[in-house]
C-alpha cells in the first residue's frame, strides 16, 4: 500500500473554487500550450486548439465523443478521427491526460517531470477533475519500480471521492 501525503505543488488550485477565474485559467493555458509547441518545435493547428479550448472550458473530463459535439456546436460537425488525432497530439506533448476511468480527456497547464505519476482528484459528485502532486508518491512509485526492474510509461493514479466543494454544498 503506497503511503504519502498529496499536496499542491502547482499554482492551479487542485479543485476550482467559486471565486475561480476561468477565463484567466484557461488563457494561461492555451498560453503554456503555445509555448509548449513552440519549444517541441510542435504547431498548435487550429483543430488542436479548439480541442484543447473545449477541454479547458470544462473541468470536469469529456469523452471524444462529447468533444465532437461542442465543436459541432461552433461549427462543422468534426469526424472521430481528427478528434482522435488532435487528443493524441495534445497527449504527446502534455498538454492533456486520459482520465482510464472515465474514457475521457482534462487539460493540464503542468510540467511534469518525466516518469512521474500523475494523481487525479475525481469528484464523485460534481464529476470535476482535480490534480494533484506528491514526491512521496512519486520517490515510491519509482523505488518501487526500480525493485521489480519495471519501467512504468504512464503512471497515473485515480482517486475517487467527493471535492471540497460538494463536501460543503
Amino acid at each position: 500500500m503506497v503511503k504519502a501525503t498529496l499536496k499542491k505543488s502547482h499554482s492551479r488550485a487542485v479543485f476550482p473554487t467559486p471565486g475561480h477565474d476561468h477565463d484567466r485559467c484557461a488563457s494561461d493555458a492555451i498560453a503554456h500550450a503555445e509555448a509548449t509547441c513552440l519549444a517541441h518545435k510542435e504547431k498548435l493547428t487550429p483543430i488542436r486548439r479548439r480541442v484543447l479550448e473545449a477541454l479547458l472550458a470544462s473541468h470536469a473530463p469529456l469523452g471524444a465523443y462529447e468533444l465532437i459535439d461542442r465543436l459541432a456546436e461552433q461549427g462543422a460537425r468534426p469526424a472521430p478521427i481528427t478528434i482522435y488525432r488532435a487528443l493524441d497530439f495534445l497527449r504527446e506533448q502534455g498538454l492533456v491526460h486520459r482520465i482510464e476511468s472515465r474514457n475521457a480527456f482534462i487539460a493540464c497547464a503542468h510540467n511534469h517531470e518525466s516518469g512521474d505519476p500523475v494523481v487525479f482528484l475525481i469528484c464523485e459528485k460534481c464529476g470535476a477533475v482535480g490534480e494533484a502532486a506528491s514526491a512521496a508518491v512519486a520517490e515510491t512509485i519509482k523505488s518501487a519500480s526500480r525493485a521489480a526492474g519495471f519501467t512504468p510509461k504512464t503512471p497515473v493514479i485515480e482517486i475517487s471521492g467527493v471535492c471540497v466543494n460538494c463536501k460543503t454544498a
